[in-house]
């Protein structure tokens, strides 16, 4: 398998793989949704048991965006089952509702290159970091990040990095930084002003800068 890294507008490639409930093809699993996979260094472990909790708490706004979880973890999908216990005992969960991936033979955190060599396992095999690839409806890599194993990720900025991909994927903006779902959007350098008045009825307002330079545009954010 090859381990060549990823770039943002890749094809995300397909694969096979067991999960704790039951096998599936990647792309026949997404259907026509969006997907977020995450890694996991180990089950039973203390960062993950959190991580996997705080997407299970998630899950209604994952869905509402259309966007499928599912994790993956070096154990087997046995261990991933009894595992998912104790994750609804420690978050209160009346269920679970997202599969785990058992790659116990490491096979697609090689091919996907998610180890963290840093961190090792007892018998010296590297862990997987926190990867986590956010992959669209056409099956193209949109967001990668990589946390180290000792790092638990934030899950609500995940969202807002959803919100900021499917809102500049189908609107001529960009998101500034700190933004959130609501917030004023900047206008994409390419958009001429002849088109302004059409792409965004509500007006833009140009800040001053001392370059002279008109680059700063900012609108109320467009509906999609």
């Amino acid at each position: 398998m090859s381990n060549k890294a990823l770039n943002i507008g890749d094809q995300f490639p397909n694969f096979e793989a067991q999960t704790n409930v039951g096998r599936i093809d990647f792309y026949d699993w997404m259907v026509d949704n969006w997907a977020i996979l995450f890694s996991h260094p180990a089950d039973f472990t203390p960062v993950c048991t959190t991580e996997l909790a705080r997407v299970a708490q998630l899950m209604p706004e994952f869905l509402k965006r259309g966007v499928k979880p599912i994790a993956l973890s070096c154990d087997t999908a046995e261990s991933h089952n009894a595992w998912i216990e104790d994750i609804k005992s420690y978050a209160k969960l009346s269920s679970f509702d997202y599969p785990i991936i058992a790659d116990n033979k490491r096979e697609l955190a090689v091919k996907l290159n998610m180890l963290d060599n840093d961190e090792l396992s007892a018998e010296g095999i590297p862990l997987t970091c926190r990867a986590v690839f956010v992959i669209d409806d056409k099956k193209k890599l949109r967001l990668s990040i990589l946390y180290p194993a000792t790092t638990g990720r934030n899950f609500d900025e995940i969202l807002r990095v959803i919100d900021s991909l499917q809102l500049t994927q189908k609107k001529s903006v960009a998101t500034p930084a700190d933004w959130k779902q609501g917030g004023q959007c900047m206008v994409l350098p390419s958009v001429q002003a002849v088109d302004v008045p059409k792409l965004f009825p509500k007006g833009i307002e140009t800040i001053e800068v001392p370059s002279g330079k008109s680059y700063l545009r900012i609108t109320a954010q467009p509906q999609i």
